[in-house]
């Protein structure tokens, strides 16, 4: 099918099994990320701080999540390329 603006195919081609697997890792990361902010502002996570060292707090907490999810974390991010990687 060819897009009436562009002229180009709009036929999606599937995703590769990496950049679904990135795409899990990278939710998972965002919800971890949430969690230890969450955790943090309600006062259980190194809170009390000024708004350097919050958000010095806020950009270490983003990593740790980011290293997390990457070396399996939760098991969401692999639960969820498990389902959306088609079958052969």
């Amino acid at each position: 099918m060819l897009s009436p603006i562009t002229g180009m195919s709009t036929a999606r081609q599937p995703d590769s099994p990496a950049k679904i697997k990135d795409a899990a890792q990278q939710f998972e990361a965002l919800l971890l990320s949430q969690i230890l902010r969450a955790t943090r502002q309600n006062g259980g996570w190194m809170s009390g701080g000024d708004a350097s060292s919050d958000c010095a707090l806020e950009f270490a907490e983003q990593q740790f999540a980011n290293v997390m999810a990457k070396n399996g974390g939760l098991g969401l991010a692999d639960l969820i390329a498990q389902g959306l990687t088609p079958r052969e």
